[in-house]
């Protein structure tokens, strides 16, 4: 028997008044009556998990206006750009990031726990084929740009093999499984399993509209969704996670989200620019391309003096389309959040404790979703066509205020070198598989004819391997050579 009591879980959720949620509960065999109290007791206290939907309503209601707070720029000292970034600054920080990869001191963090829904998709998103001429998908992609870290940093310092990139893969309890399929499958990508860890981030009950009932997703189940990006403090600490980074020697973190498909893995630069700045906390934002771009922004809250993101709802239409003071081409509030961090080790050791013990510092917010749930009328499980409930979600960035200001930094990076995200099918206005593989072959098309490669056809695109170039680096062979639309290198 289960070392759970099952009087005692049922008791719980109907003083919670979910008795909704045992409706079917005779009616079903031992052993699903087992697999629905496992998953029932993963809530430890189902009151609380009520008052905490009320509260995470309130909460983003509050948040629909803050003109009364005070936003402004970063300081300049705290920020930088790589679009004007001096050569000699630009050399240091890459080499400080390259030494850091050399020591095997840096490590890679992958949230990939979408299950690509938007897309159509029944594969994790990092799966999803956006048909490059290669075929490649976005988790191969990314695990070659691992690689040919791996091997310029042999290069650079003529080492006798290849240092070790470690990669964390957080997925979820829906693609988990499917994830690590596709790796075993695709031999980790020409990688070391050894060198790859797949842990889940936790999941949340799904619930009605007004947040006082937990949807069945069938008889014997509830539904369940991930706890959002803010989830991963929490995965790391109880997957043992921040352990191994001790274990392993490794100081610096780099994180992203699988669905970028121009994403620079473990870049060198953004690793050197927090070593050089000794910053415990940076992030990559991409300049906002106008005044109505519905993005989240990097700010400083002057009220407080800590760095903070708000969301394109939270500022008023004069803010929004200020110019900023010394550039009138630009705006005042630019700096678009992509989620591309970087941490330091010993941040995380010190404040993850702190983070995931209160709601203080990682607040719930609710996400309104069309949310599949049982339909008793029918007896079967049903796919709404209107938001009929909403999620639990927690925001990564929502921890920024925590961070000393002299410690956190912003890196600024060109949109069309390092940000082309896949979030929606095709038909889209944008971040679709077409805009996505458009801006990929057009980056590497880029740097071909930078290299003096022949495209006779101004409108031909080509593949550049992650494998033939992390940034365009070692492309001289292509000089004077012939491309055609649809060729990879």
């Amino acid at each position: 028997m289960t070392s759970f009591n099952s009087e005692q879980i049922i008791d719980s959720f109907k003083k919670a008044n979910q008795g909704q949620l045992f409706k079917y509960y005779d009616s079903l065999t031992s052993d699903q009556q087992k697999q629905f109290l496992s998953q029932l007791s993963k809530i430890s206290d189902p009151i609380t998990l009520i008052q905490t939907v009320k509260q995470a309503i309130q909460y983003s209601a509050s948040q629909s206006c803050q003109d009364s707070k005070h936003y402004t720029q970063l300081p300049s000292q705290q920020s930088a750009s790589t679009i004007d970034l001096e050569v000699e600054l630009r050399e240091k920080w890459i080499e400080l990031g390259y030494k850091a990869v050399a020591d095997e001191q840096v490590a890679v963090i992958l949230m990939a726990g979408g299950q690509g829904t938007r897309l159509g998709s029944n594969s994790p998103k990092g799966c999803f084929d956006i048909q490059l001429p290669s075929q490649k998908s976005l988790f191969q992609i990314q695990a070659e740009k691992i690689l040919k870290i791996q091997s310029l940093t042999k290069q650079r310092y003529n080492m006798k093999s290849e240092p070790k990139l470690h990669w964390y893969i957080m997925t979820s309890e829906p693609t988990r499984i499917t994830t690590e399929t596709y790796f075993n499958n695709h031999d980790y990508f020409g990688l070391n399993p050894d060198q790859i860890v797949f842990f889940n981030q936790g999941t949340l009950p799904c619930f009605n509209s007004d947040g006082s009932k937990i949807f069945l997703e069938s008889p014997s189940k509830y539904a369940e969704s991930p706890d959002g990006n803010g989830g991963l403090y929490k995965a790391i600490q109880q997957n043992g996670i921040l352990d191994d980074f001790l274990e392993k020697g490794i100081k610096h973190i780099h994180m992203y989200c699988v669905d970028n498909i121009l994403v620079k893995v473990a870049d060198p630069l953004f690793i050197g620019f927090a070593i050089d700045k000794q910053l415990q906390l940076a992030t990559k934002v991409v300049r906002k391309r106008d005044a109505n771009e519905k993005v989240g922004l990097i700010v400083l809250d002057d009220d407080i003096k800590k760095p903070c993101v708000i969301e394109y709802s939270e500022i008023s239409s004069e803010l929004a389309n200020k110019k900023d003071d010394h550039d009138p081409t630009k705006l005042y509030l630019r700096a678009a959040n992509i989620v591309n961090h970087y941490y330091s080790v010993d941040l995380l050791q010190e404040k993850i404790p702190q983070w995931t013990s209160s709601t203080k510092f990682l607040p719930f917010h609710i996400a309104k979703k069309k949310i599949g749930n049982w339909n008793e009328k029918l007896n079967q499980f049903e796919k709404p066509n209107d938001i009929n409930g909403i999620k639990l979600e927690q925001f990564i960035f929502d921890v920024y205020p925590s961070i000393d200001l002299d410690k956190f930094g912003c890196l600024e990076v060109d949109r069309i070198e390092e940000f082309s995200p896949l979030k929606n099918a095709d038909g889209a206005p944008n971040d679709t598989p077409t805009t996505c593989r458009n801006d990929y072959l057009k980056l590497g098309t880029s740097w071909i004819k930078q290299n003096g490669g022949i495209v006779k056809d101004e409108n031909a695109l080509i593949e550049v391997s992650s494998l033939t170039s992390y940034a365009g680096e070692g492309l001289e062979f292509v000089k004077g050579k012939e491309f055609n639309h649809g060729d990879c290198i």
